[in-house]
């Protein structure tokens, strides 16, 4: 009896630190331009490719199609850098 408790004690303490050390998953880790694009995707689909060539060389075969990344071409342009007044002397 003892050693039931103590073999379910421990299975639940495994099972907890398993649950515990689980992160929310990131929507997307990849803000490229272009995206592959299909049913089984959904939207705006896999946005992991730089170049059209790339998304094209991935959809190849896939009833895929690419397309371009609405979060890439919609997102907010970077802060301006800050103007320099470093003195240039003629020659």
């Amino acid at each position: 009896m003892r050693t039931s408790r103590l073999a379910m004690l421990a299975a639940g303490a495994v099972m907890f630190t398993g649950v515990a050390g689980v992160g929310p998953a990131s929507a997307d880790p990849y803000d490229y331009p272009w995206c592959a694009q299909g049913p089984s995707l959904g939207y705006p689909g896999e946005c992991a490719y730089q170049t059209y060539e790339q998304c094209l060389a991935s959809v190849s075969g896939r009833y895929l199609y690419c397309g371009e990344n609405p979060r890439f071409l919609f997102r907010e342009p970077p802060p301006p850098r800050p103007y320099s007044r470093r003195h240039v002397r003629p020659y």
